[in-house]
């Protein structure tokens, strides 16, 4: 018997695909009486790359750019959550309860996802694959595959369905 699902941790690229694994999570969230924890990770720029960032900003503008795009991708996912509840469940007013918390991080998505799930003790992860075009039909994600392979943790993943935009 499988063990009971009470955490889930949701990890968003905020690409269309994204949304409908969110929708995904909350209907898993809603059917076994559990809590979404939203993952967000802004991927860390090379050290090289990051230099050279750095010599045409002024100190401290990198982390107020930061703090920005922070700001705004949790705005972006608070409006998400409202939708999907007033959409899909619109008789349910607890619905917008399910969500524990929304976390942006910056790092290497893979990396930060695997250590998120681990901290949160998380009993699974929901997440759509981040290929586009020809390549998400031929192969399964880069990102998805980093954290399967490295995971003893179970694994949603959704993939797009055929008849949504990619882009």
């Amino acid at each position: 018997m499988p063990p009971p699902i009470k955490k889930i941790l949701y990890a968003t690229d905020l690409s269309p695909n994204s949304t409908h694994a969110l929708s995904y999570a909350l209907k898993l969230a809603r059917d076994n009486q559990a809590r979404i924890t939203v993952l967000h990770v802004i991927e860390e720029v090379s050290r090289g790359n990051a230099a050279l960032v750095d010599a045409y900003l002024k100190e401290g503008e990198r982390q107020k750019f930061f703090e920005k795009s922070k700001a705004f991708v949790t705005e972006q996912l608070q409006s998400r959550f409202r939708a999907l509840c007033e959409q899909e469940y619109p008789e349910d007013p607890d619905c917008l309860d399910r969500f524990l918390g929304i976390e942006v991080c910056s790092g290497y998505p893979a990396e930060v996802i695997l250590e998120k799930a681990k901290a949160l003790d998380s009993d699974l992860i929901v997440m759509g694959p981040h290929g586009k075009g020809f390549i998400s039909q031929t192969f399964l994600g880069s990102m998805a595959k980093r954290v399967l392979r490295r995971t003893r943790r179970p694994v949603f993943i959704v993939p797009l369905p055929k008849e949504a935009p990619t882009a």
